[in-house]
């Protein structure tokens, strides 16, 4: 069965047992967390929310991390000025352990 939620402003497609990196959530490791739900479906039924699913889906709160750096550069023609910067993205990893139907 899978499920796409809602969390961060972002959607992802889940299943259960999958470990998803969400953006970072106020929950200590080991606590359990239930998220908005927009879509539960499997080969048999589906129920599309409008716009959300009263079905949840919930996760257990593996660890908090920082993703890989991303840089970037800003450049002002012909004025000699150019900035490098870096951004380093938090995240807490979700394993992902019921999904009602």
């Amino acid at each position: 069965m899978i499920a796409v939620i809602k969390t961060g402003g972002k959607q992802y497609k889940v299943a259960v047992g999958d470990v998803v990196k969400v953006e970072k959530l106020e929950a200590e490791p080991g606590n359990v967390v239930k998220f908005e739900t927009y879509f539960v479906g499997d080969e048999n039924a589906v129920t599309i929310g409008a716009p959300a699913v009263k079905n949840h889906v919930e996760g257990k709160v593996v660890a908090h991390g920082r993703h890989e750096k991303v840089t970037g550069i800003r450049h002002k023609a012909k004025k000699r000025e150019m900035t490098r910067y870096g951004h380093r993205q938090d995240y807490t990893a979700v394993e992902i352990t019921k999904v009602s139907a």
